[in-house]
């Protein structure tokens, strides 16, 4: 064996151990090689509507239908069509038009429902998706797909791994944060599991920091009753050399994370109660964003503390808002959620516009799938309910890189297929990771023998959205 090939071995071996160090020392060392362009956001603002808004009540206008009332949705259109439980049993899949108006809005002319009147006027802001699809057709996996990219749980969220490509702006906040609202009606509101802000295989410090509305915005933070910041700051420092000497002997990278995460709740001490503390937005704020804003927790609150958060350089705001899941007494429940997030929607992109953030702030409203054109249970003039959709459905996006007043994607006459321009979930979440600046197929992380992604081995630019 010569001297080069017998050296070869140990020359790999010592450059695999030396990645490995400089990733304990800077975990972003190999995700920064991502972000080899030049970003439009520096944010995202995800306004997740959680249990799936109609798409037919409100985006994807078929004036068609009017004339379609109470007839069977034809095979020929359903096709293989798996079902759901719910209404897998109907003998019959009458069709249900919307009950709501629609007009144009904006230079662009959009088509959008009267349920909207607030965000309506954003039309030449907007970008509308109308031929969004996913496979999942239940709640929880459906969610998780969108999230994390997968359908069953385990897997970074979306925040996370912009969080371990991009790191903080703020060394005294976390870079992704989700914030859960309280819808004010009566409502079928789906669970929301805390790995929908989790970060999976990657660190753990790399999660979603959860703030809620109570005396506490983010639980634990704040000292017993008898602990003094400056005891407080003993005890970490102790803490930490003994985590120090354990990192030493196991180089474990979630020793690391442990001790980062100290730091930083030290840090949010100090930084959260300003953050939370809504007293100080003046008068004309809580009368933009509507008569909820100033009730802790919902929707409206939330948009208001999301662009708090926004300014003050958090990367990733996750805003949940639950109840979307009409599977009866459609109309009047879907009025109610219009009316918690319609304004409060509108409010905050008019902020963000006047503030000069609209420009590099990526803004995104939709939920996990659609809703069907047939009704489920009994169908009358004025009510009716809807079933799980996953073959098609709308979201739009607002702000950095994307085309303003446009429609992308169509489906056909009954809402039910995408017949032009189909956009997959990993699609979005490509076409959202670049305008980060982040190439989707090179953000990647090793776990169990395999590189993964947010977009698994899938996903494609939708190029026809971008500005």
């Amino acid at each position: 064996m010569s001297t080069e090939s017998s050296l070869a071995p140990f020359s790999r071996r010592n450059w695999l151990k030396s990645l490995a160090l400089a990733s304990l020392a800077n975990p972003k060392l190999f995700a920064s090689s991502a972000a080899h362009f030049a970003p439009r956001a520096k944010r995202i603002i995800w306004l997740t509507q959680a249990g799936a808004p109609s798409q037919l009540d409100l985006f994807d206008y078929k004036p068609g239908l009017a004339a379609q009332f109470d007839k069977d949705l034809p095979n020929s259109v359903r096709g293989e069509q798996r079902l759901t439980g719910m209404t897998a049993g109907q003998k019959r899949f009458p069709i249900a038009p919307s009950v709501f108006k629609f007009a144009q809005h904006g230079q662009s002319g959009m088509w959008l429902s009267e349920l909207l009147p607030h965000t309506s006027k954003f039309a030449d802001e907007i970008c509308l998706i109308r031929s969004l699809h996913t496979e999942a057709i239940n709640h929880d996996p459906a969610m998780t797909l969108l999230q994390t990219g997968h359908q069953i749980g385990g897997r970074p969220a979306f925040g996370a791994w912009v969080s371990y490509g991009l790191g903080s702006n703020n060394a005294d906040l976390p870079a992704f944060v989700a914030l859960i609202s309280r819808p004010s009606g009566p409502t079928n509101a789906q669970p929301l599991h805390e790995r929908m802000w989790g970060s999976g295989f990657l660190p753990s410090k790399y999660q979603g920091v959860r703030m809620s509305s109570g005396k506490d915005p983010v639980l634990f933070l704040s000292n017993p009753p008898g602990i003094t910041t400056e005891r407080r700051r003993a005890m970490l420092d102790d803490v930490a050399a003994l985590n120090q000497l354990k990192l030493a002997d196991y180089h474990d990278p979630e020793t690391q994370a442990r001790i980062d995460q100290y730091e930083m709740a030290f840090r949010m001490q100090s930084a959260v109660p300003d953050l939370a503390d809504l007293s100080k937005e003046p008068a004309d704020i809580y009368e933009r964003y509507g008569p909820e804003s100033k009730k802790p927790g919902t929707y409206a609150a939330n948009c208001i503390l999301a662009r708090r958060l926004a300014e003050r350089g958090v990367r990733f705001i996750q805003l949940y808002h639950r109840g979307w899941d009409q599977h009866n007494n459609l109309p009047s429940g879907i009025k109610s959620q219009c009316h918690d997030t319609d304004q409060p929607t509108a409010a905050l992109l008019a902020e963000l516009k006047e503030r000069g953030m609209l420009d590099d702030t990526l803004v995104i409203w939709g939920g996990e799938f659609g809703r069907t054109v047939y009704s489920q249970g009994v169908l009358t003039r004025d009510n009716h309910g809807r079933d799980h959709h996953p073959r098609c459905y709308s979201v739009w996006m607002a702000g950095a890189g994307v085309k303003g007043g446009h429609v992308h994607g169509e489906t056909d006459d009954f809402s039910y297929n995408i017949v032009k321009d189909p956009v997959h979930i990993h699609d979005l979440n490509a076409t959202a990771l670049h305008l980060l600046g982040l190439d989707h197929t090179r953000l990647t992380y090793r776990f169990q023998g395999r590189d993964y992604r947010l977009t698994d081995i899938h996903g494609e630019l939708v190029k026809g959205v971008l500005a």
